[in-house]
């Protein structure tokens, strides 16, 4: 038992490390690709490396459902969640530097993120069929819609900034490379994602702990990484609407995306142990994401005050695993 304790484990930190690395590549080179085209920071954030790094979810999605382990997949969703919106963003002000945030844009993203984590437990509580999942999924591109024509003028502006810096910059070979290296970081994070859902799976049965709490804990934090590493160098670059565009978008993309990707292929139940745990814990996610958002919009920085918030909002998950 122990010896296959310990290899599971090792299989589960080399997966996470695969996912961080080839998430990290293939970000690194598909923000390329849309800085050619001439995309503002917000809108690469909130689309294009929100998807690059929830990458990992949508992977173990797929895997976690085709395999009937529908528990890793709402798990890591709902605690990706919680992680990316309090722990990561409070660990950017610590390990970062303060910067400020457009109020507009903050109410505007977080109305749709309250919006779509609400969605997402309402149909995880009803239960995922492929109609359901497809809803969910097609909820995204509508919100983005949205969220773009609420902020237009912002990020036209932005936008035209940016094709000058780059236009001149990024000739067509690059964009094929960029291209090119980014399609085999996509290849990386599914072969990561492989191992690091089966490992789960063994250390949930070997250790006899409810697969949805080791996947809103243990699996959440290691397909957050990808978010922290892009978004602390985007933070050091002074890249900042592309940080919180990405933190922001990256919830939106796991509670439509994310959760949904794997059902619709496979439909499998949710909430299998331990349901009202889980559901709270679930629950907990949305009320989260109000108080950092609601701090966000109305002190309009993030700095190490804020930070420190956000870190004991996510610390509070655990006290809530044993006083539920």
């Amino acid at each position: 038992m122990v010896l296959e304790i310990v290899f599971a484990a090792a299989v589960l930190i080399s997966g996470i490390v695969l996912l961080v690395f080839s998430s990290d590549k293939a970000v690194e080179h598909s923000v390329h690709v849309a800085s050619a085209l001439g995309v503002s920071s917000l809108m690469v954030g909130l689309v294009l490396v929100s998807i690059g790094t929830d990458l990992p979810e949508m992977a173990n999605s797929i895997v976690a459902c085709s395999s009937g382990h529908g528990d890793i997949d709402v798990g890591d969703s709902f605690g990706s969640i919680l992680t990316q919106i309090t722990l990561v963003l409070g660990l950017i002000a610590f390990l970062g530097r303060s910067f400020k945030v457009s109020r507009r844009e903050v109410i505007v993203m977080g109305i749709f993120q309250v919006l779509a984590l609400t969605l997402a437990l309402l149909v995880a509580l009803i239960g995922f069929t492929r109609e359901r999942a497809f809803l969910l999924i097609a909820s995204w591109p509508i919100f983005i819609l949205i969220m773009r024509k609420l902020t237009a003028k912002e990020v036209r502006a932005k936008a035209k900034d940016i094709f000058h810096r780059h236009s001149k910059t990024e000739t067509r070979r690059h964009f094929i490379f960029h291209l090119l290296l980014a399609a085999l970081g996509f290849a990386g994070v599914a072969i990561g994602a492989i191992a690091v859902v089966q490992s789960v799976i063994l250390l949930s049965t070997e250790l006899q702990i409810p697969e949805f709490f080791i996947s809103f804990f243990a699996l959440a934090l290691g397909t957050s990484l990808p978010e922290l590493v892009v978004d602390l160098t985007a933070i050091r670059k002074k890249q900042y609407e592309m940080a919180i565009g990405d933190i922001i978008g990256s919830c939106i993309v796991d509670a439509t995306i994310s959760i949904s990707i794997g059902q619709f292929f496979f439909p499998t139940p949710v909430f299998v142990e331990s349901a009202g745990k889980s559901i709270s814990l679930a629950s907990y996610s949305i009320l989260a994401s109000v108080v950092v958002l609601l701090a966000l919009a109305l002190r309009q920085k993030v700095d190490r005050k804020a930070g420190a918030l956000f870190v004991c909002v996510y610390a509070v998950s655990y006290i809530l695993l044993y006083v539920i």
